[in-house]
């Protein structure tokens, strides 16, 4: 049959347009050596949509770019993005950088600022700081936020689609209370919980989602505001630990797709029997 003649979507299993299945390429047995490489997550591209970073933080080194999603009743979607330095209005943001340059110390940072001084936000910024992401070509977004709002649902379901077929890996803390949370209730997305501990390397693969990975996120010391640390608790923290160890993987493996790191990950996990 001609490509004209096939179902849609069939014409990319066709002889001459099919490329190679994605592959792992895998030595042996998954082992941190193999899946981490150097463990710097040289080269990587992460966002993380937050309050903004600080740049001038010791923890966190530098920030590579960055953009503020702010209101515009005048744009399309309601929104405009300005690419500009930014101060981090909270220290939110901040602190999950700096989880993620400890963890993947190599990595570009850059800050996509959505949230305001109360760490407060909207879900339409939200999801332009997500559509930014994509289409800068981010490898690794890190949302320590979320919304429950449900008329959203859509939006964000295919963003998350989009960012599935970019292989963008989109790391996302679940809400610290039991409700609704989008977009880590996708299963597309990497959903995280905080879990007692000190050892950011140690996380946990649960097979019994929407709390798909478990990392340290409970009385942890985090950057913060000028300089600081606070010690604190909150999904949040967790997310950006997945987020840097992600980063690692991407650094030594470059190409990969989201299922492939999610198998990864899982060979890692200190609960893998």
């Amino acid at each position: 049959m001609t490509a004209a003649e096939l179902p849609a979507w069939s014409d990319a299993f066709l002889a001459d347009r099919l490329g190679p299945a994605p592959t792992l390429e895998l030595p042996g047995f998954i082992t941190p050596d193999w899946a981490y490489g150097d463990g710097t997550g040289a080269g990587v591209k992460v966002a993380v949509i937050d309050s903004g970073i600080d740049a001038a933080h010791p923890a966190v080194g530098h920030v590579d770019g960055g953009v503020i999603i702010e209101g515009d009743a005048d744009a399309e979607d309601g929104y405009r993005v300005v690419e500009q330095e930014h101060a981090d209005l909270y220290g939110h943001g901040t602190a999950c950088a700096a989880i993620i340059r400890s963890l993947a110390p190599g990595v570009e940072l850059y800050s996509v600022r959505v949230l305001g001084e109360q760490l407060t936000g909207r879900a339409r910024f939200f999801a332009g700081g997500i559509d930014w992401a994509i289409g800068a070509g981010m490898q690794v977004v890190n949302l320590s936020l979320s919304t429950t709002n449900e008329d959203w649902f859509a939006p964000f379901h295919d963003l998350a689609d989009r960012a599935l077929h970019r292989s963008v890996m989109l790391v996302s803390a679940l809400a610290n209370e039991p409700k609704v949370t989008i977009p880590s209730d996708f299963a597309s997305v990497f959903s995280v919980a905080a879990t007692e501990g000190t050892d950011p390397e140690r996380f946990a693969a649960n097979p019994s989602p929407p709390a798909e990975w478990g990392a340290i996120g409970v009385e942890v010391d985090v950057a913060w505001m000028d300089g600081s640390t606070v010690t604190a608790t909150g999904n949040s923290f967790a997310a950006p630990v997945i987020a840097g160890l992600i980063a690692r993987v991407l650094g030594a493996h470059p190409g990969l797709t989201v299922w492939q790191v999610k198998t990864i990950l899982s060979e890692l996990a200190a609960n893998r029997t």
